[in-house]
C-alpha cells in the first residue's frame, strides 16, 4: 500500500494542491458566525455590535468560528487569530468580540468562502456598532436580572 502511495504521489503535481494566499490588510467587526450566517437571533444588522456582544462571546467560547465583516459586507472566516492556537474560543477571541480591527495577514478563498489568517491586529477601535440602540440585547435573555 506504501508503494501504491508513494508510486501516486510522484505523478501527481503537489504544488497545486495548495491554495495560494494574499497578504491583505482589512478593516471589519469580529462576529460570531452561527447567528450571522444562521439567522436564528435576527438579521444581520441585529446580530452585531453591542446588541449581539454578550452571544457572540457565548458562541466564541462554545467553539463557533469567529469571522471578520467588513463595511461592504464581506466576511472572513478567520482560521487563525495571532499567535493563537485555536481561533475560536481563546481569550483574543474573546477579548475583541465584537469589536472593530484593523488586521493583516494572509487571504485565501475557495468555493466562494473568505478566509483570513490574521498573523496581527494592527489597531482595535473596540464595540463601535453601537447596535443595542436598535435592537436592545440580542437574544434579550442574555442579560442577567438585577439581584435585589
Amino acid at each position: 500500500m506504501h508503494r501504491l502511495l508513494a508510486a501516486v504521489l510522484a505523478i501527481l503535481p503537489i504544488s497545486g494542491w495548495a491554495a495560494e494566499g494574499e497578504r491583505i490588510t482589512v478593516t471589519g467587526e469580529i462576529i460570531d458566525t452561527w447567528c450571522y450566517y444562521s439567522g436564528v437571533m435576527g438579521g444581520p444588522d441585529a446580530v452585531v455590535g453591542s446588541a449581539h456582544h454578550t452571544c457572540a462571546l457565548w458562541c466564541s467560547a462554545s467553539g463557533i468560528p469567529i469571522g471578520l465583516l467588513t463595511e461592504d459586507g464581506t466576511v472572513y472566516t478567520i482560521l487563525k487569530l495571532g499567535a493563537q492556537d485555536n481561533a475560536t474560543g481563546g481569550d483574543t477571541a474573546l477579548r475583541l468580540a465584537s469589536h472593530t480591527v484593523t488586521a493583516d495577514g494572509m487571504h485565501y478563498a475557495r468555493d466562494g468562502i473568505n478566509y483570513i489568517v490574521v498573523e496581527e491586529v494592527v489597531e482595535d477601535l473596540g464595540i463601535v456598532n453601537l447596535t443595542h440602540e436598535d435592537y436592545d440585547v440580542v437574544p434579550s435573555f442574555a442579560i442577567p436580572e438585577p439581584k435585589e
